[in-house]
């Protein structure tokens, strides 16, 4: 009997002490999961706030075509595409006519082609007023500095450029390219020589033109 008594204690104990280990256990549960809830509702937050700090024009999925003219009696002509999605410009280039070897291409100050050798589309494009040079280089660049490409034995070449210091008809003067237009040079750029790079004869003109 005196054995009875002294097990129902001990099975009381035990009960209690598993009790309480079970409630130890769900809080740790639940302070994991309010930790994980948190850390989402900050991560939503960076980017709601990143999408409000960024220019209208991201949201705009733009595309514009145009065509290129030859010039200086070249013979070369071409296409190019340009399409922006989230404040990034792609342009696609495919030309022709071409002498082969490699050729500079560059964004001029107007789209003007009306000139038989190019030159009523002005200098190069260059809002942010920096020394011409290869483009991202410390020492500056112009924004219409695309830079150089080559042609095969055909006389066909293609270049693709991506780029978030241009956008299409955003309105911003150091960035649009709208009014603008595409000249392919005879030579290559130096990336050196001021104001153009030495790039040569312009032998194709192109309006940049919604």
């Amino acid at each position: 009997m005196k054995r009875s008594i002294l097990y129902i204690p001990l099975v009381a104990l035990c009960f209690t002490m598993s009790c309480k280990s079970d409630k130890k256990e769900t809080v740790t549960d639940t302070e994991t999961e309010t930790t994980t809830v948190e850390t989402e509702t900050e991560e939503k937050t960076r980017t709601t706030t990143s999408r409000k700090d960024e220019p209208a024009y991201y949201a705009d999925k733009k595309k514009l075509t145009m065509n290129l003219e030859s010039k200086s009696n070249s013979g070369v002509t071409g296409s190019i595409v340009f399409t922006q999605d989230q404040g990034v410009v792609t342009m696609i280039a495919v030309m022709s006519g071409l002498t082969e070897g490699e050729h500079a291409i560059h964004i001029h100050e107007k789209a003007d082609c009306s000139a038989d050798d190019g030159s009523s589309s002005g200098g190069h494009w260059n809002p942010t007023a920096q020394p011409h040079g290869k483009w991202g280089a410390e020492g500056g660049y112009h924004k219409g500095d695309i830079g150089n490409f080559t042609a095969d034995a055909n006389g066909h070449a293609t270049i693709t450029k991506i780029t978030d210091e241009w956008c299409i008809g955003c309105g911003d003067e150091t960035k649009d390219i709208v009014g603008k237009a595409i000249i392919v040079h005879q030579g290559i750029d130096d990336f050196k020589s001021q104001p153009s790079g030495a790039a040569g004869s312009r032998v194709s003109c192109g309006g940049i033109i919604q």
